[in-house]
């Protein structure tokens, strides 16, 4: 297994399925670069420039790759301008054991780690659930991984840090476990699969920079046609495959982080034109948002979710925040 997916396999699959993962549901375009990394490769690799699939397979298909393939110089960059500094595997599954401990309300769930060495150990036996709860309401749960990066936290395919792949048996992001429990609770497939697409429904994380966002949706694809295999011996139907694709590119979004609003949206010297005693008045305004610190003023491009349980509505995902 290789950390990188290469984005011309994806389009070997299916090529309506790469559109899907580029796909920005707020903006309905594609997601944009967001960085100056690969200005120096020409037109349509700006800062402000959709990823389109023409840009990142055939000749151009090792353009995308994972931090760890990154030259150091890149990794260093990046460190500095965007404060992009990837964790450890055995730090995410560390800080998962957590969220899980208050959840079943006991330690070590799903592994036990090996502090000095920096390893865990899987339990091999079926995970048992808390009076009062079972493995589907764990499934509902909603996980959410902020400035996700290559989603480390939610699916451990690899190590962000060194590239060595993780064996399915050992993995420990948020949605595996998800789909450990569905794995070791369902043995029908259309069973499986309507689960499998409850715990994706219910797993997000979004990310500022595009190539990082794209990593990391193609990395819970990957993880869900793996777990697939692993179970039925078999590749899922490719309309499964691309349902959860669909899910992904609305749950793993383009934001923000600090305003909620698409990177850069905001809008700075805007004339805004007002009613006076004296007339019609042209004043220069910032974005009240930035001006005030304040996440609801923006002036910005509010970001959507969809919000699956209820009716699979659209909403802000400024809306979810408390004031």
């Amino acid at each position: 297994m290789n950390a990188d997916i290469l984005e011309d396999d994806i389009q070997r699959l299916a090529p309506e399925l790469l559109e899907t993962l580029l796909r920005d549901h707020t903006t309905q375009r594609n997601i944009f670069w967001a960085t100056s990394d690969y200005e120096p490769l020409g037109e349509g690799y700006g800062y402000d420039d959709e990823i389109l699939p023409e840009l990142i397979t055939g000749e151009h298909g090792q353009v995308v790759k994972p931090r760890i393939l990154k030259t150091r110089e890149q990794q260093t960059d990046r460190s500095k301008d965007m404060a992009e500094v990837f964790t450890p595997s055995w730090v995410c599954n560390a800080q998962n054991n957590l969220v899980d401990e208050a959840w079943f309300g006991r330690k070590d769930v799903f592994n036990v780690e090996d502090s000095a060495n920096h390893t865990w150990r899987a339990h091999p036996e079926n995970i048992t659930f808390p009076e009062g709860k079972t493995w589907k309401d764990y499934v509902h749960a909603t996980r959410l991984e902020i400035t996700c990066g290559e989603a480390p936290y939610l699916v451990s395919r690899y190590d962000a840090t060194t590239g060595n792949p993780i064996p399915l048996s050992e993995r420990i992001g948020l949605l595996d476990r998800k789909l450990r429990v569905i794995s070791e609770n369902v043995d029908v497939s259309g069973e499986w699969l309507k689960w499998a697409q409850l715990a994706y429904m219910n797993t997000y994380g979004y990310e500022w920079q595009g190539d990082n966002l794209l990593l990391a949706r193609e990395a819970l694809l990957w993880t869900f046609i793996e777990y697939y295999q692993a179970k039925f011996g078999k590749m899922p139907l490719l309309k499964s495959i691309n349902y959860i694709a669909y899910i992904i590119s609305w749950n793993l979004w383009q934001m923000d982080g600090l305003k909620g609003v698409v990177p850069n949206s905001c809008r700075h010297a805007v004339t805004v034109t007002e009613q006076t005693l004296f007339g019609e008045e042209k004043k220069m305004l910032n974005c009240p948002g930035c001006l005030q610190n304040d996440i609801h003023q923006h002036n910005g491009t509010y970001c959507l979710i969809r919000d699956w349980p209820n009716g699979k509505k659209k909403i802000r995902f400024i809306d979810l925040l408390k004031s």
